[in-house]
C-alpha cells in the first residue's frame, strides 16, 4: 500500500478555508444566524440593540462637530439586521441622514445577497476591502466581527515556543499538532512582543491587518471604531478556540464548512495593537453597562407603555438576554477607539 503523504498547514489557514472557501466555506454558503442557524446575535435578539448603536453614532457625529460628510461602515453584517434597523432610526434625524453614507464590508457573496434584498429600499454601498474607504470621518462598527476571523495559536513548553498546526491527510483525518516555531519573525513584523508574560498566544493576522487599515483611516480622516464582541480583558491569554454547530459546541476538526469556528477576543491584546497603531482606547465596558448607560431600559419603558402584558414581557425578556450576566451582559465587551485628541465618552 502506498503511504499517505501528510503535510501541515497553520491553524489560521485551516480556519480560513473552513470559513471562507468560496465553494464550501461556512460563511460563504449559508446564513448562520437565527434559530435555524448555529448562533444568534444581539441585533436578532432585540431591535433595541441596533437602535442604541444608531443613537450612539449620532451622538459621536455631533461630538465631531456635525461634519457634512460621514461614513458609517459595518464590518461583517451577517443578514443585515443591524444596519437595516439603524438606518430606520437615522431616517428620523434628517440632518444626520443627509450627511451620512452607509457602507458594508462583507466577504460572503451569499450573505451579501441577503443584505441587499433586506436593504433594497435604502442607499447602501458594499465594499470588498476597507481600503475602498477613501474619505471620512468614519465610524467603523464591528459587532461580532473579530471573533469570526482566523487565528494562529502558540504554546510554550519547557521554554520552547510551538505553533499549533493541522496535520492533513487524504482521508481527512485532521489532527492538531505542535511544531517548533520562531516567534521573532511575527513579533518583528507587527512590532509587539506577544510572548511577554504569556504561556499561550492567540493572534489573528487578519485582525491585525484590518486594525492597521482602520487606524490609518481614523488618524487621517477622523472618526472611531466601536468593537462589540465576546472576550476577556485579563492580560493572560488563553486557549478559547471553539466550534459551534446547531447552537451546540462541536469539534472544529469535524463538520468542516458546516460549523462556525470562533474564539474569545483578548481585548488586552487588541488594546496593545491599537496603541502601537497610534490610536486611543477611549473606553472598554461590558455590554450590560454600555446599553444601560445609553438608556435601553428607558427606551423599553416607552415602547412597552400601551402594550399587552405578553408583548411587554417579550420586550423585557429580549433585553434580559442582552444585559443579564448569565447571557450576553458580561461575556460581551464594548471597546471604543478613536484619535488621541478625541474626548467623546458617551456610553463608557
Amino acid at each position: 500500500m502506498k503511504k499517505i503523504k501528510k503535510k501541515y498547514i497553520s491553524l489560521d489557514k485551516f480556519i480560513n478555508k473552513a470559513l471562507y472557501n468560496k465553494k464550501n466555506g461556512y460563511y460563504m454558503t449559508k446564513n448562520p444566524l437565527g434559530e435555524k442557524g448555529d448562533f444568534i446575535t444581539a441585533p436578532k435578539i432585540s431591535i433595541l440593540f441596533s437602535e442604541i448603536i444608531a443613537i450612539w453614532c449620532i451622538a459621536f457625529w455631533e461630538s465631531l462637530g456635525c461634519p457634512k460628510k460621514i461614513n458609517i461602515i459595518e464590518m461583517g453584517a451577517g443578514d443585515g439586521e443591524m444596519m437595516y434597523q439603524m438606518i430606520k432610526v437615522f431616517q428620523r434625524f434628517k440632518r444626520f441622514t443627509k450627511t451620512s453614507k452607509f457602507l458594508i464590508f462583507e466577504k460572503s457573496d451569499f450573505l451579501k445577497k441577503i443584505q441587499k434584498k433586506k436593504m433594497s429600499s435604502f442607499e447602501v454601498s458594499w465594499i470588498n476591502s476597507l481600503d475602498n474607504v477613501k474619505n471620512g470621518p468614519n465610524i467603523f462598527l464591528a459587532n461580532e466581527f473579530f471573533d469570526s476571523l482566523p487565528i494562529k495559536q502558540f504554546i510554550k513548553k519547557k521554554n520552547i515556543w510551538f505553533e499549533k498546526k493541522i496535520k492533513l491527510s487524504i482521508n481527512k483525518n485532521y489532527e492538531l499538532v505542535d511544531k517548533i516555531t520562531n516567534l521573532n519573525i511575527l513579533e518583528k513584523k507587527i512590532g509587539i512582543n506577544l510572548r511577554k508574560n504569556q504561556n499561550f498566544i492567540e493572534f489573528s493576522p487578519f485582525a491585525y491587518k484590518y486594525l492597521k487599515i482602520i487606524s490609518k483611516k481614523i488618524n487621517r480622516f477622523d472618526g472611531g471604531l466601536l468593537i462589540i464582541d465576546y472576550g476577556y480583558i485579563e492580560k493572560t491569554m488563553k486557549n478559547s478556540l471553539q466550534s459551534v454547530y446547531k447552537h451546540k459546541f462541536s469539534n472544529f476538526l469535524k463538520n468542516i464548512g458546516k460549523s462556525d469556528i470562533t474564539y474569545n477576543i483578548s481585548f488586552h491584546l487588541i488594546k496593545r495593537i491599537l496603541k502601537k497603531l497610534n490610536l486611543k482606547i477611549a473606553g472598554i465596558i461590558n455590554q450590560k453597562n454600555f446599553l444601560i448607560k445609553l438608556g435601553i431600559m428607558q427606551r423599553a419603558e416607552i415602547l412597552a407603555k400601551n402594550l399587552k402584558f405578553s408583548e411587554k414581557a417579550n420586550i423585557y425578556f429580549r433585553i434580559n438576554r442582552l444585559i443579564d450576566n448569565k447571557f450576553m451582559g458580561n461575556l460581551f465587551k464594548v471597546m471604543f477607539v478613536t484619535k488621541k485628541n478625541n474626548k467623546f465618552k458617551i456610553g463608557f
